[in-house]
């Protein structure tokens, strides 16, 4: 079988099971694999720990499974926006393993580069560090930290070929890229599905060698956005308008 899936559900078949540490790409609701998340809940695999920047909000994402507790622990950066999130960890319903964003990323991107671990000033001082080994380097402390090495990845770009190469949309790329190289396996989502050669090599950015499966999206398919912030439209000046106001 090629790599492309029917659905999201086909596309997970026989990769999950309860336990496993689960990559889900995303910032917010931007560029989060949705589809494959839904499937991941209607599985009803559990005691998931999952690594995100943070599970968007309640009922989207991430947030399906906070909602029907099939997440235990959490590698995150922040909670967010989402109050169900908030709850769980309040509650000690939830682990949480709270990374400085930066930390984060660098942890996804050594754990796909076959770096066990690395040494960064963040953190140094504060509970981030605790429990952790320091050590000097040209007279200032550092705090290691540990790579991570997911069982699954779960991916969303916005383009990609049937051979698994991948290109993400501005903001939406974020986390996904990394996450892709540092699992055992990684499942794609994407937008615009197209055949070997119509994307352009220099404009590839996750290679097809870390994506064993994938599905495209359907037409129609919603991008959610998690705070809308517009300013109301003004009337728009015509341009005799516009000269007269800066002759005046």
């Amino acid at each position: 079988m090629g790599k492309v899936y029917p659905d999201a559900t086909a596309a997970l078949a026989g990769l999950l099971r309860d336990g496993m540490v689960i990559h889900s790409g995303g910032f917010g609701l931007c560029g989060i694999p949705d589809m494959l998340i839904e499937a991941v809940k209607e599985s009803g695999v559990k005691n998931l720990t999952v690594v995100s920047n943070n599970a968007g909000i309640d009922d989207v994402g991430l947030g399906k499974l906070l909602r029907t507790k099939q997440i235990s622990k959490m590698i995150a950066s922040y909670v967010g926006e989402n109050a169900e999130f908030a709850r769980q960890f309040l509650a000690g319903e939830l682990e949480i393993e709270f990374n400085p964003q930066g930390t984060l990323a660098e942890r996804i991107r050594a754990g796909g580069a076959g770096i066990p671990a690395f040494f960064t000033k963040t953190g140094v001082g504060t509970k981030v560090a605790e429990g952790k080994p320091t050590a000097e380097f040209d007279g200032e402390t550092y705090v290691m930290e540990r790579g991570i090495v997911a069982d699954l990845a779960l991916v969303h770009a916005w383009k990609g070929d049937t051979e698994g190469n991948l290109v993400y949309r501005r903001t939406a790329r974020n986390f996904n890229p990394m996450m892709a190289t540092a699992a055992t396996v990684t499942v794609a989502q994407v937008e615009h599905l197209v055949q070997p050669g119509e994307i352009d090599p220099d404009h590839v950015v996750t290679p097809g060698i870390y994506v064993k499966r994938m599905i495209a999206l359907p037409s129609g398919y919603e991008k959610r956005i998690e705070q809308r912030t517009v300013r109301p439209r003004g009337a728009a000046a015509t341009p005799a308008a516009a000269g007269t106001e800066k002759l005046a």
